[in-house]
């Protein structure tokens, strides 16, 4: 039981340093974005995460539907 828990950090703490090996020792280093958002071209096409969408959506209303929906 011990070896299998001691095997098993050993192995992340070797995932978790290689993973982290770009942002370590590039300078400047960073995670990369995986946002829809930090994508340059889904920008240029107008994709936006739910989000934004939703705002977006919210602002095109008129003030009648909006009010519709605070009475429900």
């Amino acid at each position: 039981m011990l070896t299998t828990l001691l095997i098993t950090v050993i192995i992340l703490v070797i995932c978790i340093a290689l993973l982290s090996v770009k942002i370590l020792f590039k300078k400047g280093g960073e995670f990369p974005n995986t946002h829809v958002g930090g994508n340059k071209t889904l920008r240029k096409k107008g994709i936006h995460c739910a989000k934004t969408q939703d705002k977006e959506a919210a602002k095109q209303r008129n003030l009648y539907d909006r009010m519709k929906e605070t009475k429900k």
